[in-house]
């Protein structure tokens, strides 16, 4: 059966101000009702989190599926991930070309993944990396390339949200306000 996730990732917070954001974007939630203040035993793989408020249903499209799980926030370099699978391209921030690391019919394209796997090793041991575009040439910082299906996000916070139903783009749009109007990507996944 599995347990679903999502994480809404700050693509813009900085080491420097993760922990702030993290507490303004805690502030929010626990003021819309989205998300209780006191810390319990409701997610998946962590020691606690914030279970759903009261007005948890201000943040998603379907009403009907109460919420099973919680909120942990995460602060930190981070790789997150959709779980299960692999991405099956890459975009670069240059030209908008796809790296391919699969065909259509979900053969692995031998050597495809490897510089982005060794780029993605390098971003987590130092916070910076690079890839070359296999078909501008073009070196693009690890951070802009955007993923297949939104599966992979580098950055320093992300909100994860355990066994919810899906978020309304009302919720991440006010989500992303509280955060300063950073830029954000919402992650779907399941374990």
């Amino acid at each position: 059966m599995g347990n679903y996730f999502q994480t809404v990732v700050d693509l813009d917070a900085t080491p420097a101000d993760a922990r702030t954001l993290a507490d303004s974007g805690l502030d929010w939630l626990v003021r819309e009702g989205i998300v209780r203040a006191e810390l319990t035993d409701c997610v998946l793989g962590a020691p606690s989190g914030y279970p759903p408020g009261p007005s948890w249903a201000k943040a998603v499209d379907q009403e009907d599926w109460e919420p099973s799980g919680g909120l942990t926030i995460e602060t930190g370099r981070t790789v997150f991930h959709c779980g299960q699978g692999d991405p099956r391209f890459a975009v670069c921030p240059h030209c908008a070309g796809r790296a391919d690391f699969c065909t259509d019919r979900l053969e692995e394209i031998e050597g495809a993944w490897e510089p982005f796997g060794e780029a993605i090793n390098a971003w987590s041991d130092t916070g910076s990396a690079a890839v070359t575009c296999p078909h501008c040439r073009r070196t693009g910082d690890l951070t802009a390339w955007t993923w297949s299906d939104d599966y992979l996000a580098l950055g320093y916070l992300g909100f994860e949200f355990w066994d919810w139903p899906d978020f309304s783009p009302g919720f991440l749009e006010g989500l992303s306000r509280a955060l300063g109007g950073h830029r954000t990507v919402l992650m779907a996944g399941k374990l």
